[in-house]
């Protein structure tokens, strides 16, 4: 999809169907036909547009000779369900008239923008646009580290009450997004960085103010990030022993109840040999031989008990 937008004197947004100074171009799911209008549009060269629609892409700044290129990564939930989350690369172009952001999905994070939820946004002020766009970027990982903070505990307070493997991989799950988040914010926050020390990019006083809150809105991230992965691997692995503790002690009853039994077994075992023994014309011997091993079972049941085996 190629969509063209533009805001007015006002700050309203307006979509429109031909290339204008100040435009904002989104570039997403884009078909072969759009990458070339695209390409024509603005004379990037498609090379570079492709970048955005890159799944592996690393994030990235550089200087083209007549356009910026900024790739980050930014924060999804998993579609496909195989992870909770993911992160996937956007890519912005700075052009002289124009700024254009491609990435592979629809965006909740340009959707905003679009929806007009972002305060002060204007497209014509590109170096402001590039900064709302990496803060709201920050916004959206704060966010979604929150909730799976939310969610660790409801499932951490499911296994207190039954330990299972399914919560304990789901932990493993939300475990491995905040790994793709933690790599993620490192590699935008080296942009973020090189964006403070270039030129190109013309920068205001309030530009800069700006950049700052953005990296320091990336740093609380990162840090947040590495804190709940550093929770949920102790908690994972805090329930997984408690799993191991709970097979043992179940295999240390059934070595005793096992022990038990085998002293009755034993008993008519040594009766039932075909050899004269106690008892052995006694009518009343079937009793004695029980309440024997009745006898040798409770001796052997106590023992276990005073030995904390049951």
């Amino acid at each position: 999809m190629l969509e063209i937008y533009n805001t007015d004197e006002i700050g309203k947004l307006h979509q429109i169907k031909e290339l204008q100074d100040g435009c904002w171009i989104n570039l997403y799911e884009p078909t072969k036909e759009e990458i070339e209008l695209a390409v024509k549009m603005t004379a990037v060269d498609a090379r570079d547009i492709l970048l955005g629609l890159d799944e592996e892409e690393k994030a990235h700044i550089s200087t083209e000779e007549d356009y910026t290129i900024i790739v980050v990564d930014v924060p999804i939930k998993d579609s496909d369900g195989k992870h909770e989350f993911i992160t996937i690369p956007l890519e912005i172009i700075v052009g002289e008239n124009f700024l254009m952001t491609i990435c592979i999905y629809p965006l909740n994070l340009l959707k905003d923008f679009i929806d007009e939820k972002i305060r002060g946004f204007y497209t014509s002020k590109r170096t402001r646009f590039i900064l709302q766009l990496l803060y709201k970027n920050a916004s959206y990982y704060l966010h979604y580290l929150r909730y799976i903070d939310r969610v660790s505990d409801v499932v951490e307070q499911g296994l207190q009450e039954n330990v299972n493997n399914k919560d304990l991989l789901y932990l493993l799950e939300l475990e491995k997004s905040l790994v793709y988040f933690s790599i993620a914010l490192r590699a935008n926050e080296i942009v973020l960085e090189k964006m403070l020390r270039m030129d190109n990019i013309k920068q205001y006083q309030d530009d800069k103010d700006l950049l700052e809150d953005v990296i320091v809105e990336n740093k609380q991230a990162m840090e947040m990030a590495s804190v709940y992965s550093s929770i949920l691997s102790e908690t994972r692995d805090a329930f997984s022993s408690v799993i191991s503790n709970n097979l043992n002690t179940v295999m240390q009853r059934l070595t005793a109840i096992t022990i038990i039994l085998a002293f009755p077994t034993m008993i008519f075992s040594l009766f039932g040999m075909n050899v004269p023994l106690p008892w052995y014309d006694d009518p009343y011997a079937l009793i004695y031989i029980l309440v024997l091993s009745i006898f040798f079972i409770v001796v052997g049941f106590y023992i276990m008990v005073k030995q904390k085996m049951f």
